[in-house]
């Protein structure tokens, strides 16, 4: 399972998948700093990354591929403003504001998981698990929706902690930390990696009259600025356009 970043830099600016326009959805034109951050830590064979929210579904669907057929606890919230009632076994349901978060409690097969995905790919999936040594562990809550900063990296405390992976899967891991300058050498224990969004245009899509499905269907294109800080100096820095 390839996070939703490492699939914009594989795209070589080619359109992008459902799953990565789901990401952009939100976004007005503009640029976005402090995005998708993970707070990379290695220590003999284990692994961890601590991020912010936007990789939660991507960490979920990771762990439901990984769960296939069988069965794992599962805890957390799906968070959605549609009725999923009788689409969804839940524990309990909050509500605030047209957002209804669904309470789970319970296990679930790894297929059950990804079909929920699926069918509401704008839902968020605030979810943790473990099978066997890899963990997920994400906040139970909505995230709050990024606004365009007006200050620097440097002017800002970074919170990378919404999301937490734990695994000695290094091929899970390279499924988000894809450089080489990291995932090669064996001596990087500690890394940052940070994203400027840069949203250039949004495309309408043609012959759709009904706004909301425009506001659904409409694609952002830009460029990803991609940020590698080992030890608070950045070791690379690397581009890619997208269109999703």
């Amino acid at each position: 399972m390839d996070s939703f970043i490492k699939k914009i830099f594989n795209s070589n600016g080619k359109e992008c998948d459902n799953i990565v326009h789901v990401q952009f959805q939100k976004f007005s034109r503009g640029e976005f700093k402090d995005k998708a951050v993970i707070i990379y830590s290695k220590s003999k064979d284990k692994y961890s990354l601590s991020t912010t929210y936007e990789y939660a579904n991507d960490f979920v669907r990771m762990m439901a591929e990984k769960l296939g057929g069988n069965r794992a606890f599962v805890s957390g919230v799906l968070v959605s403003t549609r009725d999923l009632k009788g689409q969804l076994n839940f524990k309990d349901i909050k509500q605030f504001a047209g957002v209804k978060q669904y309470i789970l409690d319970g296990e679930m097969v790894g297929s059950e998981i990804i079909n929920l995905l699926d069918s509401f790919p704008s839902s968020f999936f605030a979810l943790s698990m473990k099978i066997g040594d890899t963990e997920i562990k994400i906040k139970p809550k909505a995230p709050i929706s990024g606004k365009q900063s007006t200050k620097s990296s440097d002017e800002q405390t970074i919170k990378a902690d919404f999301c937490k992976l734990y695994t000695r899967d290094k091929k899970v891991i390279e499924g988000f930390v894809f450089d080489k300058e990291i995932i090669e050498n064996e001596n990087i224990k500690k890394a940052e990696i940070n994203h400027v969004f840069l949203i250039n245009e949004i495309i309408l899509p043609e012959r759709e009259k009904d706004p909301s499905k425009m506001r659904e269907l409409a694609k952002r294109k830009g460029k990803i600025i991609r940020t590698i800080k080992v030890d608070n100096s950045i070791v690379a820095k690397k581009e890619a356009e997208f269109i999703a």
